[in-house]
């Protein structure tokens, strides 16, 4: 069956850096756009970065450009996203999410924890 399970979330100070990894099976990894969203208490849920399947091509949302950088390694079916100088306000839950808009797939992890305090 899919799964996509996240994973390197934790507490960490601001100025601080975090890498999050997202182990993807059950389906094709190197065909499908994969993106990481977050989602604050209270807020909706917004797009982080994106990255094409082959990883020709990113985006980042302007909120994390320079700090964040979303990659991926076809061969581990595997995607990351390394954040660099967090901030307080970077504090959410941070979902994998695999996408492949012609088959209408999209497929969603649980979410890892990210709190970024003193």
């Amino acid at each position: 069956q899919v799964q996509l399970v996240e994973s390197g979330g934790g507490l960490v100070q601001p100025g601080g850096s975090l890498r999050l990894s997202c182990a993807a099976s059950g389906f094709t990894f190197s065909l499908y756009i994969m993106n990481w969203y977050r989602q604050a208490p209270g807020k909706e849920r917004e797009l982080v970065a994106r990255i094409a399947s082959t990883g020709a091509s990113t985006n980042h949302a302007d909120s994390v450009k320079g700090r964040f950088t979303i990659s991926r390694d076809n061969a581990k079916n595997t995607v990351y996203l390394q954040m660099n100088s967090l901030k307080p306000e970077d504090t959410a839950m941070y979902y994998c999410c695999a996408e492949h808009p012609a088959l209408r797939s999209t497929f969603w992890g649980q979410g890892t924890q990210v709190t970024v305090s003193s």
